[in-house]
């Protein structure tokens, strides 16, 4: 008995939704196996193993591994820094904001996953125009909504250059966690606060 057109698209519908839920899985098996044994030896091997599916699989959904990788971290970074540019930007007081980032920063060790995939992506930017473009327009985005909030609570300095710096500032934070476990976020809000804190009316 032939399907109907109903049936038909409903059939299309769930293997949409499937291949959907197994590309995501390939995606978080990515980002969970960077961070475990770098970006350079992550393999299609390991990828099927950690997503639970067939080697084959991977190469269905993504041309490369490299593609995978890029896709993955691409994805992280952006829900990452759209996250803090939205809590960041939501705070009105300038002081607050750089105490509720700083707080945020001191939720990461610098050797966690979520830091260590970071520090990946930005070794593997240099080799891949890729994601060094995709890498600079979050960050690029990121910068700009800051500088516009900046505007609104009334800094008179260099918005975009002050964006920069406290972009810069997160990022290095980051990193120097890692080789000082005991260096404390909150202990710079002082500097930062009176960096932005100069420029604001």
């Amino acid at each position: 008995m032939p399907k109907s057109n109903a049936q038909e698209e409903h059939m299309a519908h769930l293997s949409a939704e499937r291949g959907k839920a197994t590309r995501q899985r390939l995606l978080d098996a990515a980002v969970a196996l960077v961070p475990e044994v770098g970006w350079g030896s992550v393999t299609t091997r390991l990828v099927a193993e950690r997503a639970g599916v067939a080697p084959g699989v991977v190469h269905y959904h993504f041309a490369s591994v490299t593609d995978l990788l890029v896709a993955a971290g691409l994805g992280f970074t952006a829900g990452l820094l759209d996250l803090l540019a939205t809590e960041l930007t939501a705070r009105e007081d300038v002081g607050e904001a750089v105490d509720w980032l700083l707080a945020e920063l001191s939720r990461y060790s610098g050797t966690d996953p979520a830091s260590l995939l970071v520090v990946e992506m930005f070794l593997a930017a240099t080799r891949l125009p890729e994601l060094r473009e995709g890498l600079g327009q979050q960050v690029g985005r990121f910068r700009s909504t800051v500088a516009s909030w900046l505007v609104a609570r009334g800094y008179r300095g260099d918005p975009a250059a002050a964006a920069a710096m406290l972009a810069a500032s997160v990022d290095g934070i980051m990193l120097h966690r890692a080789l000082d476990p005991g260096l404390d976020p909150a202990a710079l809000g002082g500097l930062l606060r009176a960096m932005l804190g100069k420029g604001a009316s």
